[in-house]
């Protein structure tokens, strides 16, 4: 390719314009599926926690833990998902993140690897996805035969934000 070559069209993921490089995810499963979270928004990755319930919270909202002195909002993303809850003998795992200075606990039922992927493979959400999960997803990634959903922490979390308003 010459100095002068036109880099290849961009495409756009959220507000964020993307065009080569390599994106790195934190990936977790639930409910069988793989999706992924960009890592700098992940916090600490936990194993399975005492959640203490909060009363009259929405039903996405698994109560809250203490991590460190900080006290976290568990957010339970299979209801989140509108997928059926977690057997109870199976503990899952939480990936905290950072919303506007609130710590949250996204309840996932494993976490995997960092896959760091390449910004031309990423792709907008297929019109046949879920709709509750467009809203969530900012596109996915195929992956031998697989689809990565990468998730939105912001839209994942909009339900508690709009509540607290």
């Amino acid at each position: 390719m010459s100095p002068n070559a036109k880099v290849p069209a961009k495409k756009t993921r959220g507000e964020e314009v993307v065009s080569g490089g390599n994106q790195d995810y934190v990936t977790m499963t639930i409910a069988d599926q793989l999706f992924g979270i960009p890592v700098l928004q992940v916090q600490d990755v936990l194993g399975h926690q005492k959640i203490t319930r909060i009363p009259l919270a929405p039903p996405e909202v698994a109560g809250s833990l203490n991590l460190r002195g900080r006290i976290v909002t568990a957010i339970d993303v299979r209801l989140r998902l509108n997928l059926p809850g977690r057997l109870r003998n199976k503990p899952g795992m939480s990936i905290v993140v950072d919303l506007r200075g609130e710590l949250y606990s996204l309840m996932v039922d494993s976490v995997g690897e960092v896959l760091s992927l390449s910004n031309d493979d990423f792709e907008r959400n297929p019109a046949t996805l879920d709709p509750r999960w467009r809203e969530v997803s900012t596109g996915i990634y195929r992956l031998n035969g697989q689809l990565m959903v990468v998730l939105d922490v912001p839209r994942l979390l909009n339900f508690t934000t709009m509540e607290a308003a």
